[in-house]
């Protein structure tokens, strides 16, 4: 399968979204210190955020890297493949992002990085910039996106959660 936009790999700039689709960027605090950054980091990289969420994962691989395929099952029925197009791991940085592939009924990418900051502070960010591509995505027009940023700022949450700081 191919993906079902140009600017694959474009999430690195957290910054850019290209012409037609609709940016989101979303910052959660997950908690303080080395070991809630290697928790989280973690998570992110093995799909548990994901699955710690309710949705489906089935991956091709058991951590995201490059060419990892993902298919992402929500409320049971709605089919989302992906492929992973992007890896980073550093010494305060670590995450991944997936692109839309075929049959999604979105098109575009996300990204979700965790970051330790000088402070000591772990954030995970989640980035993306899609479009609608299934009649009921487009239908759902601001609705839609509603939903994808509830989403996102609900996987930070979740992602706090596991990692033990609940504030």
């Amino acid at each position: 399968m191919s993906f079902t936009y140009e600017d694959v790999g474009a999430t690195r700039e957290s910054d850019f979204c290209p012409p037609g689709f609709h940016p989101l960027h979303v910052r959660t605090r997950i908690g303080e210190g080395e070991e809630v950054f290697r928790r989280a980091a973690e998570a992110v990289m093995t799909w548990e955020m994901h699955r710690a969420m309710g949705v489906g994962i089935d991956a091709s691989a058991d951590r995201a890297a490059p060419d990892v395929d993902v298919t992402v099952t929500l409320a049971g029925v709605i089919k989302a493949p992906c492929r992973v197009v992007w890896t980073v791991e550093e010494y305060r940085r670590i995450g991944w992002a997936y692109g839309t592939l075929s049959g999604h009924p979105e098109c575009g990418e996300e990204a979700f990085v965790v970051e330790r900051t000088g402070d000591g502070t772990v954030w995970l960010t989640v980035h993306a910039f899609s479009r609608g591509a299934k009649w009921y995505a487009r239908a759902g027009g601001p609705a839609t996106r509603g939903l994808q940023h509830a989403y996102a700022r609900r996987i930070g949450v979740v992602l706090r959660r596991l990692c033990g700081d609940d504030e």
